[in-house]
């Protein structure tokens, strides 16, 4: 029996990654600036000022971050020691990017290493710009352009004497061929697949921790032996088995020094003024900051019905910390399923939660309004107050114009989409951390618990302070 409900288990954790295949979090659309006119001879050109940035100025700045030197000595220099993991995960959405990243660094830091710091690399389909206007044939962003922090090649805290993280253009100068100790996950991984998240970062760390060689490399097993060939893949993620790292990866200076990029908090900056608060003057003391007065809820439409019918017919649970008990909004697979496929009745309550409908949007934000204000400590000072709500969303058809309608009447006074954020090129192309930066931001956020997306803003919020009751799925 209880080999019965590990397999069901397996099966529901990969179910679930076959799911978040399809479930890229990404928006498109954003306003884009309107051409100028070139007259060239009589005949005017359109000058097209959306193009991709070419990133020139922050590509030398990660160049020249000080740890960028030879000379350095140990933990840093030609002398220090330094971890490459060859099998990240590239042209996949951002977000199931993000985690893997930030976990990566944190084994690189326990194991007194430097961690080595790659560009992201787009799926093509995911960049905002169409084929045509690519600057290269995989679109790339700076890692530095989307965060910053210790992940990225930032300072530790004082007193911290840990080897900074490296670009991969100065770990391939200071770590030639020669040095470099290939170990290949095929090797580590089959004997601690389905174990919990410390064990599998256990193992990991006490081979680094006990490695001779300055320079390790981690190169991915045959795709035919492992569909997922991270060090923490898709299968950990999608599971409650990551659980048991929340504690100590939560409180590590990789995600209490994760920081928001220079270029998205320009971008959140320059647009806060359309979160200012219209509507009438409150009777009682209320905050002044737009955030504080904010819920803000993931929206995603239209080719989402797809995903959300594949995690159905997975029995897909939560992805990741999204699945974390303290949170007031839970969903258990219901029974009844098997592998590849589902009942209606059951693909009807996935559905409920992963695209839900106009009515329950619409309840979800009252409810969810009126538990937080309840929640407010007792005793004198600001009274609680939501009135600014943010739509992050990927419609724009009249479904959207007539929910902002009905929400402005539940006393929403200021409803503001991503539509409507103003992006230069730079902001553009990091577009999905601005909107993720805002909803960070929140009083309230309300999510989708099948998302990396999701996941990756509630670990900011958390580790920020947010309340659990602030933290909501549908």
């Amino acid at each position: 029996m209880a080999l019965i409900t590990h397999r069901r288990r397996q099966y529901q954790v990969a179910g679930l990654v076959l799911g978040l295949c399809g479930l890229m979090w990404y928006f498109h659309g954003l306003r884009t600036h309107q051409p100028d006119f070139v007259h060239t001879h009589d005949k005017p050109v359109v000058a097209d000022l959306d193009l991709p940035p070419t990133w020139d100025r922050l590509k030398k700045w990660e160049h020249d971050l000080p740890q960028h030197n030879t000379s350095l000595p140990f933990p840093e220099g030609k002398t220090g020691r330094y971890l490459f993991f060859k099998n990240e995960i590239q042209m996949l959405g951002w977000n199931n990017c993000l985690n893997e990243r930030l976990m990566n660094s944190y084994l690189a830091y326990k194991t007194k290493r430097a961690y080595v710091f790659q560009n992201y690399i787009w799926k093509p389909e995911y960049y905002p710009w169409p084929r045509e206007k690519f600057r290269e044939q995989d679109p790339r962003t700076p890692l530095n352009a989307l965060i910053s922090g210790p992940t990225s090649g930032g300072p530790w805290d004082e007193g911290d004497m840990s080897p900074r993280s490296v670009s991969l253009d100065y770990y391939n100068e200071v770590c030639p061929e020669s040095e470099r100790r290939i170990i290949n996950t095929g090797e580590i991984k089959p004997a601690i697949m389905w174990d919990d998240g410390k064990t599998i970062f256990s193992r990991w760390e006490k081979l680094l921790l006990d490695a001779p060689e300055r320079c390790i490399e981690i190169h991915p097993a045959d795709r035919a032996e492992d569909g997922f060939p991270q060090v923490f893949d898709l299968y950990l993620w999608g599971s409650e088995r990551i659980l048991n790292m929340w504690d100590e990866f939560s409180k590590s200076p990789i995600s209490k020094l994760l920081g928001t990029s220079p270029v998205v908090n320009s971008a959140v900056d320059k647009n806060e003024y359309l979160f200012l608060p219209r509507g009438p003057r409150p009777a009682q003391r209320v905050s002044r900051n737009p955030y504080e007065r904010m819920l803000a809820i993931h929206l995603r439409r239209g080719d989402y019905k797809e995903a959300c019918k594949g995690l159905a017919t997975w029995n897909s649970t939560f992805y990741s910390w999204n699945l974390l008990p303290n949170l007031p909004d839970k969903f258990i697979p219901p029974p009844g399923g098997s592998w590849g496929s589902n009942t209606p009745e059951n693909e009807a309550k996935y559905m409920v939660h992963c695209l839900p409908t106009f009515d329950f949007i619409v309840n979800k934000i009252r409810d969810s309004r009126e538990e937080y204000v309840k929640a407010a400590p007792p005793g004198p000072g600001k009274v609680r107050m939501l009135d600014v709500l943010y739509l992050l969303t990927n419609d724009d058809s009249d479904w959207l114009d007539r929910l902002k309608d009905v929400l402005q009447k539940d006393g929403w006074h200021t409803v503001v989409t991503s539509r409507e954020l103003v992006l230069d090129q730079e902001e553009k192309d990091v577009g999905m951390a601005v909107d993720m930066d805002i909803a960070r931001r929140a009083a309230v956020f309300i999510g989708n618990g099948w998302s990396s997306f999701t996941s990756n803003i509630l670990h900011r919020r958390l580790v920020d302070g947010k309340e659990w009751i602030s933290n909501r799925f549908y």
